[in-house]
């Protein structure tokens, strides 16, 4: 026993050193990108295209882009993800086909970001013959993230005590009005957090969207899905890869304004969740 209590002692003591360290990389990290990018971020820089001159540079159609972007897959992602989770939870039962799902769901969970890119280009790009848009780019990365949402989603309808189910039906009501009216209300807290963590990822993912051809140079905003677009992250990138000293700097102010379009989503998002949770009790 006392040996157990030592190995347990020494991997606390490693897990807090590579806790500390890891914080202090990321503040060391965006001390960097602050000290870079500040001086760079004025209205001029929100509201011009971009320019191969660094002092006309601007992230308009890079930010519009990502809101359309983020837009369309928490309308495509959100209703399905979370209704895969209460069938699976609530109406699947214990079926060949509900294993099947929960075993892929699992699966799709670990499988690396570009690989939804080639999916997202055979399948909508040159498959429905989508094209380059938003819409293209916002199915792939409703594919990407979704077994997040589901995951999260099922975990969250399983807290709920069946003593819920069962006084509802007890009342009369039908499966669908129990998992309506108290199973999801009393979820949605759980269900909130996997949409905050499936849309997170999606707003700061690259790959995918260069795999299915998003433009690094957009000199207008998209007023459609079915535009061409660019992204934050893909402005990032395009500006990081040139050896202009002023554009990775431009490249750490787009960090930036990526980072308070992200906090001000979350915390939207957390606000509504801790609404709801004062509503339950």
């Amino acid at each position: 026993m006392r040996r157990r209590h030592a190995k347990a002692r020494v991997f606390a003591k490693f897990c807090g050193l590579v806790t500390w360290l890891g914080t202090a990389l990321l503040l060391v990290l965006l001390w960097q990108i602050f000290s870079d990018g500040l001086r760079w971020l004025d209205i001029d820089f929100l509201r011009s295209f971009p320019s191969r001159f660094p002092e006309r540079a601007g992230i308009l159609s890079a930010l519009a882009g990502t809101l359309w972007l983020i837009s369309l897959v928490a309308i495509i992602s959100i209703p399905v993800g979370v209704a895969t989770a209460i069938y699976i939870e609530e109406f699947g039962g214990k079926g060949k086909l509900v294993k099947i799902i929960d075993i892929n769901i699992s699966n799709l969970a670990g499988v690396p970001s570009i690989v939804y890119g080639i999916i997202g280009l055979t399948l909508f790009v040159r498959g429905l013959q989508l094209e380059r848009s938003l819409i293209s780019g916002a199915l792939t990365m409703s594919l990407l993230i979704l077994p997040v949402i589901i995951i999260a989603s099922r975990e969250a309808i399983r807290t709920v005590p069946d003593s819920i189910r069962h006084a509802a039906i007890a009342l009369g009501g039908t499966q669908w009005q129990t998992v309506w009216s108290h199973v999801l209300p009393a979820s949605f807290p759980g269900i909130l957090t996997g949409v905050i963590l499936g849309l997170s990822r999606a707003i700061g993912e690259t790959a995918p969207l260069i795999m299915i051809g998003a433009l690094t140079y957009v000199a207008f905003v998209p007023e459609g899905p079915m535009d061409s677009f660019t992204a934050l992250p893909i402005q990032i990138f395009n500006w990081v890869s040139r050896p202009q000293e002023e554009f990775h700097e431009l490249a750490a102010a787009a960090i930036i304004v990526l980072l308070v379009v992200l906090l001000s989503m979350n915390s939207f998002a957390i606000f509504i969740r801790h609404k709801m949770e004062k509503k339950l009790q």
